[in-house]
C-alpha cells in the first residue's frame, strides 16, 4: 500500500498516511479550495487500509485552523476510524491542540462525544 506524503501549505494540511512506517497524520491548515479533490484520496486511502490495518493504529490530528467543509471532512475520516475500532481493532485517535487554542480544545471534545474511538486530547505549547 502506498503511503500518502503532501506537504502543508497556507491553506492544505501536512499529510502523512503511512502504513509501513505507522504513521497516520494531518497537521497545520485546511482550507482547500475544493476539499472533494483533496480528501477524496484520504478517505480512499483510509478504505483500503481496513482491509487490512496495522496491529494498533494511532491517528494524530494536530490542526491549527480548518474551514467548516475541511471539518465535514474530518468527521468522515474519523468515522472510519470509528468503525475500524468496532470491528474490534486496536485505534486511538491523538487530537493535538495548541494549550491556548480553545476552538480546537472544543473541536476535539466535540468529535470525541460523537464517536466511541478512544480519544487523547493533548495540549501543548508552542
Amino acid at each position: 500500500m502506498d503511503a500518502i506524503k503532501i506537504e502543508g501549505t497556507s491553506q492544505t494540511p501536512k499529510v502523512i498516511f503511512d502504513k509501513e512506517n505507522n504513521k497516520i497524520e494531518l497537521s497545520g491548515h485546511s482550507l482547500p479550495e475544493n476539499v472533494q479533490i483533496f480528501y477524496s484520496p484520504l478517505l480512499e486511502w483510509v478504505d483500503a487500509y481496513m482491509e487490512s490495518p496495522n496491529e494498533k493504529t494511532e491517528v494524530v490530528f494536530k490542526m491549527d485552523y480548518y474551514n467548516t467543509a475541511s471539518s465535514k471532512m474530518i468527521f468522515e475520516l474519523l468515522k472510519k476510524f470509528d468503525k475500524l475500532f468496532s470491528q474490534g481493532k486496536d485505534v486511538e485517535i491523538h487530537w493535538y491542540f495548541s494549550e491556548d487554542d480553545e476552538d480546537m480544545e472544543e473541536a476535539g471534545e466535540d468529535y470525541s462525544s460523537i464517536v466511541d474511538v478512544p480519544f487523547k486530547l493533548i495540549s501543548y505549547t508552542i
